[in-house]
């Protein structure tokens, strides 16, 4: 019996929860979610209704997405080396930068000024690319936990307003989003399942792992 990963295409915490298990090859069963109708089997698991939820075998459920990328990287690589903080750089992307990219993105929902919010999110995104003028990676040697945790949200924003995202002087940082959203990984992760209803056959991911 596979474990049960319930998710949503275009969020980015489900993103980086699918990408940590594609990476570390662990194999789910893919439940695809309609937020505006959240199946009950997920709300049974977890009262929260949000996505990624995963439930394990022995019927423990792990409903934030770091803590489902850890159980993917239990036997894969350690994110980082020693001159990296992951802690630190998916705290920040966590709390800081998540907090002004909604405010930037649904502005009205928030009665904010967009633009202040857009320019404290690219302050965060510099500090991103000064690293990533000097390493492919977040994690600097290879790719690693932080640099699944963090792109999606990155994406997000360039997505938000691709003419400001593409006009910033941040060559590190384009280059990194770019190789990401052209890679056979992202592409891997992005399949388009039909939601998920009671009685549906598995949906195994990634396909063909197991």
């Amino acid at each position: 019996m596979l474990p049960i990963l319930y998710s949503f295409r275009r969020c980015p915490y489900a993103m980086r929860a699918r990408l940590a298990i594609m990476v570390c090859a662990r194999g789910v069963e893919l439940r695809e979610v309609v937020l505006r109708a959240k199946p009950p089997a997920m709300l049974a698991v977890s009262a929260k209704g949000t996505v990624p939820v995963l439930v394990l075998p022995d019927g423990s459920v792990i409903d934030e997405s770091l803590g489902i990328m850890l159980w993917a990287f239990v036997s894969g690589p350690v994110a980082g080396d020693g001159e990296t903080d992951p802690d630190a750089l998916i705290a920040t992307n966590d709390g800081a930068f998540k907090y002004h990219l909604d405010r930037y993105k649904y502005a009205d929902r928030y009665g904010v000024n967009p633009l202040e919010h857009r320019a404290d999110a690219t302050d965060i995104l510099a500090n991103l690319d000064q690293r990533l003028r000097v390493a492919d990676h977040l994690g600097r040697d290879a790719l690693s936990l932080v640099d699944l945790a963090i792109m999606p949200f990155v994406r997000q924003f360039a997505e938000t307003d691709r003419s400001y995202f593409n006009g910033l002087p941040m060559p590190g940082l384009h280059v990194w989003l770019t190789r990401h959203l052209s890679s056979r990984l992202f592409e891997r992760i992005m399949v388009r399942p039909p939601p998920w209803q009671d009685g549906d056959p598995p949906t195994i991911f990634p396909d063909g792992a197991y």
